[in-house]
């Protein structure tokens, strides 16, 4: 979450994330054994908030890169070029990936491989500083985040 401290700041980062000059990496621990891959498949709402992949939905794309094998699972490093709701999530699963986790998303029995929590943390940020550079932001993951990974080698 990004928070600007005054109103030329909030209008200078609302223009960054409208024009797409905001970079977002998360991690994700997805089912399986993932390699560096993208899914570009447009998404729509369908019901109770839900997303899925169809042809009449909104232009999405996401590309992921293996970060490290784990057992049964893989640990990637996400980046998604759009920022349409559960983009990571849906893309993964239509992937053959869900996300560890996941309540909503992925095969039953859920919240898929047992995880004790979903295995998707907003990780770095980068964005235009308003003086010709880049800030970089980075969120190490939360204790629970680091345990549930562990658990998987």
């Amino acid at each position: 979450m990004v928070f600007a401290l005054d109103a030329i700041e909030h209008k200078r980062l609302s223009k960054a994330f409208e024009g797409r000059e905001v970079r977002k990496v998360y991690q994700a621990a997805v089912l399986g054994s993932a390699s560096d891959g993208s899914c570009a498949q447009p998404l729509k709402e369908f019901g109770s908030g839900r997303m899925a992949p169809a042809e009449d939905g909104k232009p999405s794309s996401t590309v992921w890169r293996l970060a490290r094998r784990l057992e049964g699972a893989t640990l990637l490093e996400v980046e998604p070029h759009t920022g349409r709701r559960h983009q990571i999530r849906v893309h993964l699963n239509a992937a053959g990936h869900p996300v560890l986790g996941d309540p909503l998303y992925g095969p039953a029995p859920r919240p898929v491989g047992g995880a004790p929590r979903l295995m998707l943390h907003a990780w770095r940020l980068e964005l235009p500083d308003g003086k010709g550079g880049l800030l970089r932001l980075e969120a190490e993951p939360p204790a629970d985040f680091i345990a549930a990974l562990s658990a998987l080698g």
